[in-house]
C-alpha cells in the first residue's frame, strides 16, 4: 500500500447532520402553519380581526322599590323587591326612563301574581329574575324598542316578611 491511498482509513460521513437539518426545516415549517392558522389563517383578515369594545354598562333603577302583598294565610305577607335594569344602548336607556309608568305596572302584576313558596328559593327568585327580564323586554318590544338591548335585570333587594 502507498503512503498516498489512504481511502480505507478516512471515516466514512454520517448522514445524521442531514436528518438533523430535515427535521429542522419540517418543524418550522409546521410552526409556521400553526401560526398562521392561529393568527389570521383562517378570517382571511391577515390577523387584523379588529375586537369590538362593548359600551359601558348603564343602569336605570326602577324607583321606588315594588312592594306587593302575599295571599292571606301565607308564613309573609309581602314583597319588597329594588329592581335595577341594565343596557349598553343610550336610546333603550332613554325608552327605559320614558316607559317607567308601564314597566312598573306589568311588574307590580308579575311580582303580585307570585306565592311565598316559588319566590323563597334561590331557583325561585332566579326563576323570578327571568320572568322580570323577559316582562320589560316584552315592554320594550311593544313600544318598538329593541328588547335584545335590555341585557339584564338585576334584584339589589330582596325582602320577603
Amino acid at each position: 500500500m502507498s503512503e498516498t491511498d489512504d481511502s480505507d482509513e478516512t471515516p466514512r460521513k454520517s448522514n445524521k447532520g442531514l436528518i438533523v437539518a430535515i427535521s429542522s426545516v419540517v418543524l418550522l415549517g409546521a410552526a409556521a402553519a400553526g401560526a398562521w392558522m392561529a393568527f389570521g389563517g383562517k378570517d382571511g383578515d391577515g390577523g387584523r380581526t379588529q375586537v369590538v369594545q362593548k359600551a359601558p354598562p348603564q343602569f336605570l333603577a326602577l324607583e321606588p322599590p315594588f312592594v306587593v302583598n302575599f295571599q292571606q294565610g301565607s308564613s309573609a305577607r309581602f314583597l319588597q323587591v329594588a329592581v335595577q335594569v341594565m343596557t349598553r344602548d343610550e336610546a333603550t336607556l332613554r325608552q327605559l326612563e320614558h316607559l317607567a309608568p308601564i314597566l312598573r305596572n306589568d311588574l307590580l302584576m308579575l311580582f303580585g301574581n307570585k306565592q311565598v313558596a316559588e319566590v323563597s328559593s334561590p331557583e325561585g327568585k332566579e326563576a323570578l329574575r327571568t320572568a322580570t327580564l323577559d316582562a320589560v323586554r316584552r315592554v320594550v318590544a311593544d313600544e318598538n324598542g329593541k328588547p335584545d338591548a335590555v341585557e339584564a335585570v338585576y334584584f339589589t333587594s330582596f325582602v320577603m316578611q
